[in-house]
């Protein structure tokens, strides 16, 4: 199955160059630092259980070691953007 991307562009009349501080001074802040919560304690499911939790075509990031594998939905990633964990006694960060 492939997944339709549509791009929509869009013409600007070009803006007069400017000065490094004048740039600096048009950045806007969104969000303010540290507004979206990383995970710091994962819970993860069996993967017969997470099977059949999952929608069959949700993206994950995997992590295969010689003792643990794990898979980290980027849907929950959307929403955090990171994961603190612990993998195979090393810690570790998923981003996304």
């Amino acid at each position: 199955m492939f997944t339709r991307a549509f791009v929509v562009l869009v013409m600007a009349t070009a803006a007069p160059s400017l000065t490094a501080a004048q740039e600096s001074d048009r950045i806007e802040v969104v969000l303010p630092r540290d507004a979206i919560p990383a995970i710091d304690a994962p819970e993860f499911e069996p993967a017969d259980v997470a099977d059949r939790l999952m929608a069959d075509d949700e993206l994950v990031i995997g992590l295969v070691g010689e003792r643990e594998q794990r898979a980290y939905s980027t849907w929950q990633l959307d929403r955090h953007e990171i994961v603190n964990d612990v993998f195979e006694g090393r810690p570790i960060a998923v981003t996304w």
